[in-house]
């Protein structure tokens, strides 16, 4: 193969790689404002929901209930590809493995999540037998480790990157991934804790919203430095 033609395919085969790699960060970029567009859809249609006591995986039940399911299932696949994605443009650099691996990892939680069902609670859905709120089932319990695991990894991968951004003297950006895994493992150990206090649930969908806004920005700050990003 002459030289020339040869330089074209490694040129096109470079071209054909980068476009790969924006496609899964796209990926990882929609999937937390569609998980907390769905999740508010469902806060205004479903009767007895309460964002201020129910958590929004109690929303997985009633007839309704498939709704959140197939969320849960659809954002995990979309987290998934944007770690794969950031996995790529990190290759060899700091935070390169376990950033990717463990925002992986909270994808693969929220797909457990999707496939064990939370049980009903607090009164959600309405219309069941008191008995029914205090059951505790072997599917409940999937639901809880697989959300456990996976909000572990977030909040894990929110200080590899706080690292890898004080390594590079990023300070904004450093600060803004400490901080939300800060404000992320208080409000999940404050529910994880069983508190049921006013509030409670409410201040920990604020801080789910929170996490999906990082995910969003780091993986949308890792598309600017893929080559055609700066052409």
């Amino acid at each position: 193969m002459p030289a020339a033609e040869s330089m074209n395919a490694v040129t096109s085969n470079t071209e054909t790689s980068t476009k790969a790699t924006r496609v899964l960060l796209a990926c990882g970029v929609v999937a937390g404002p569609l998980y907390v567009v769905v999740g508010i859809i469902q806060m205004l249609i479903r009767d007895g929901f309460d964002i201020r006591r129910h958590a929004l995986s109690l929303l997985s039940n009633g007839d309704l209930g498939w709704i959140q399911v197939t969320n849960f299932l659809v954002t995990g696949l979309l987290v998934i590809a944007g770690a794969a994605g950031m996995r790529r443009v990190l290759r060899g650099s700091r935070g390169g493995t376990w950033g990717p691996l463990l925002i992986g990892v909270y994808g693969v939680g929220l797909i457990g999540a999707g496939f064990f069902r939370a049980d009903p609670a607090l009164g959600f859905p309405p219309g069941l037998p008191a008995s029914a709120y205090d059951t505790i089932s072997w599917h409940g319990i999937m639901h809880f480790i697989s959300g456990g695991i996976g909000f572990l990894a977030l909040i894990a991968a929110c200080f590899v990157f706080a690292r890898r951004y004080a390594a590079l003297r990023q300070r904004r950006w450093a600060a803004y991934s400490v901080a939300t895994g800060v404000l992320f493992f208080a409000a999940f150990f404050g529910i994880a804790s069983g508190s049921k206090g006013a509030g409670v649930s409410g201040a920990f969908a604020v801080a789910v919203v929170l996490g999906w806004a990082w995910i969003s920005a780091m993986v949308a700050r890792l598309r600017t430095e893929l080559p055609d990003a700066r052409g």
